[in-house]
């Protein structure tokens, strides 16, 4: 469910016409509805009440800071991949104990940072990390709280570049090695062994992957604590998918019930980082008809968003719904038409053969289920500026990142003495 619907023939965002929000910040834009992001933490949290579970949101689906007080308002803590997004999380009000700092490729200083803070839980994915956090932590005379990222070799029947749990990804440690590193870390003056993790990829529309990884997870604790470790929890990871086109994704309560029967009898704490489940579906990108191209074969509709905005379809051949601002009335022709972008990309293309009721140029459209990995993957590229980013609540909004402007832009650069 979310909460951008037609009003009056105008689609809205919650109660703002989007008509409204392009008149004031021009488009390309992302607009947020909080409503719908508040809504689907909920569902999620609410499908394991009774169990355990800490929330940690996925940052890197969508990283503004207020879209994360959004959520941290309710309860949620946070997932991290970064010092960028640690400090995102820090300043919107994520208490560090509810930080989690995940990533294959951690720096000695974010390291230091994570425990200066006291961040929950540090995972580590490599014995070379491992030997790092340690160092790190005996020089500050602490212990790090850590996970082991396990990789149990699951398909998660996803797109091969968003699965993270098979064998040749780059992601944990094999799951049969685990044992002799839990047993090295045990040892270690500045580890602190409180849990294992596991994230085997993103958009799962099965829960048969999950459930296969929770019970090697499972199976792993129990050995673990066999053998004298002290495993208090389990870090599951997120991945569950959410509807852009004709997917049918598994319940939250049936998600939850897989985690459940899979750790219920450990009695542990579960650490769940859902990211784009929360907020896939409570943004979209706001765009402009520029010009309709008729071709021989093809006709294109060039929009003033690109593949710089949303590279989503380029990079994943992702689909996204595309739907005019102006509701059109029943029964309006349609064609199918190409939609693309200005960028100078053969890729730089949201829709093919994608049938849409007929547009003119200055038309505005709508990108939906945009709001997860949308602005966070944004580029200048072809020295493009990035986009603003507005958050509904009810009937007002605000822009929470600004238009950068080409001064901006432009002012990142600097000249060497050689050329001035």
């Amino acid at each position: 469910m979310d909460h951008f619907t037609y009003r009056n023939c105008v689609l809205h965002a919650e109660g703002v016409p989007l008509t409204r929000i392009a008149e004031a910040v021009g488009t390309p834009a992302y607009v947020y509805s909080s409503a719908t992001l508040e809504n689907h933490y909920r569902a999620f949290a609410d499908a394991f009440a009774g169990q355990k579970a800490t929330i940690c949101y996925a940052v890197k689906a969508n990283s503004n800071q207020a879209v994360i007080r959004t959520l941290a308002r309710l309860g949620a803590g946070a997932d991290v991949l970064s010092e960028g997004e640690m400090r995102r999380a820090l300043a919107a009000g994520v208490p560090a104990g509810r930080i989690v700092f995940s990533g294959v490729g951690k720096t000695r200083d974010e390291i230091r940072l994570a425990l200066e803070h006291g961040v929950g839980q540090i995972n580590v994915e490599s014995e070379p990390e491992l030997d790092l956090v340690a160092e790190v932590a005996a020089s500050m005379g602490t212990r790090a709280p850590i996970a082991l990222r396990v990789n149990p070799d699951v398909d998660a029947r996803t797109h091969e570049k968003i699965t993270t749990g098979r064998k040749e990804n780059k992601f944990g440690i094999d799951i049969r090695r685990a044992p002799a590193i839990y047993d090295r870390a045990a040892e270690m003056p500045g580890i602190e062994v409180v849990g294992i993790a596991v994230h085997i990829g993103s958009q799962l529309t099965e829960l048969a992957p999950f459930r296969d990884a929770f019970g090697l997870v499972a199976e792993l604790a129990g050995e673990l604590r066999r053998s004298g470790h002290a495993i208090r929890r389990l870090d599951l990871g997120g991945g569950l998918g959410v509807p852009y086109r004709d997917e049918t994704p598994p319940s939250p309560g049936a998600y939850a019930a897989v985690v459940k029967e899979a750790t219920g009898p450990l009695d542990v704490e579960v650490v769940l980082e859902p990211g784009r489940l929360i907020a896939a579906n409570a943004g979209i990108l706001l765009t402009r008809v520029l010009f309709v191209k008729a071709g021989d074969t093809r006709t294109f509709v060039v929009v003033d968003a690109g593949m710089n905005n949303l590279i989503r379809p380029a990079l994943y051949d992702a689909w996204h719904r595309i739907v005019p601002v102006a509701e059109p009335p029943p029964g309006a022709p349609e064609r199918p038409v190409d939609v693309v972008g200005p960028v100078c990309e053969t890729g730089d293309i949201f829709a093919r053969d994608r049938s849409l009721p007929v547009l003119h140029s200055n038309e505005l459209l709508v990108v939906r289920s945009a709001g997860a990995y949308g602005a966070v993957m944004s580029s200048t590229y072809n020295s493009r500026p990035l986009v603003p980013e507005v958050l509904v609540k009810d009937d007002a909004f605000a822009v929470v990142r600004p238009r950068q402007t080409i001064e901006q832009l432009l002012g990142l650069d600097s000249m060497p003495d050689w050329l001035v």
